[in-house]
């Protein structure tokens, strides 16, 4: 991982014309309780402040860049990547298309960046617990023309297995998913009767090989503990979201 104030840069061998960042909370505009770098439009900022953070980090792009912002609603669904203004109902974009950034929403939940190893195509998916046992990493696999073996894959900031409480239900929701008894051992008993502790990096990995991808990088962030780099949802309740993207380089973008 390399961090530089405001950014996270993925370690991951990907290839040099895939370029990759996650945000954090730092470098912005926003005033509290969104300081600073807010970049949801959802979540009760001001319109103008938000816009101004996006184009920070529009700067931090190659020139002519295009990014793909989605209306996340903790499902499965998978679309391509047009920036033609649309922004979809979806939990995950992918496209071949150099210039056009897939990007994801969080401040708990796991971002996942997507490359080949030819660089012929990024993508980018939002997981929560609802939507990685919906199989959106699985989708999202499946929606990439390149086969599995041949995908990178990187877990951005997200909530750390120390920190992620959760009922009964969730962890009968994988049990009976597609990971089936192996996710158990991604959940340890908590304090609270009925309550467990879920390592959303380790149910994103057996999600991630189930599909067939050999080659997962990153997890080792917890948002709800480091309130000074990240938000969290769960920690503050009204609180900003960071942006996770990915893109080609076009021909005439730098390295």
């Amino acid at each position: 991982m390399v961090y530089r104030p405001g950014l996270i840069t993925p370690d991951w061998p990907a290839p040099a014309t895939v370029s990759a960042l996650a945000t954090t909370r730092l470098g912005g505009l926003s005033g509290k309780p969104w300081n600073t770098l807010n970049l949801g439009d959802h979540v009760g900022d001001e319109a103008a402040t938000v816009a101004g953070n996006r184009q920070r980090l529009q700067a931090c792009l190659a020139a002519g860049t295009r990014v793909q912002w989605l209306e996340q609603v903790h499902g499965a669904v998978v679309v391509p990547a047009h920036c033609a203004g649309e922004v979809p109902e979806a939990d995950a974009s992918w496209t071949h298309e150099a210039g056009v950034a897939c990007a994801v929403l969080t401040a708990d939940c796991l971002p996942v960046l997507f490359c080949d190893r030819g660089a012929t195509v990024v993508a980018a998916a939002h997981a929560g617990w609802r939507g990685l046992a919906a199989g959106v990493l699985e989708a999202t696999v499946r929606a990439l023309p390149v086969a599995p073996e041949h995908v990178l894959a990187w877990l951005g900031p997200a909530i750390g297995p120390a920190a992620f409480e959760v009922g009964a239900e969730v962890r009968d929701a994988f049990l009976a998913g597609g990971t089936g008894p192996d996710s158990a051992r991604a959940f340890l008993p908590a304090a609270r009767s009925g309550h467990f502790y879920a390592d959303i990096y380790q149910l994103a990995r057996l999600c991630l090989q189930a599909a067939g991808v050999p080659a997962i990088y990153g997890g080792e962030f917890c948002t709800f503990n480091d309130s000074q780099r990240f938000y969290s949802y769960r920690r503050d309740g009204v609180t900003g979201r960071m942006a996770t993207l990915i893109y080609l380089n076009r021909a005439s973008d730098s390295a």
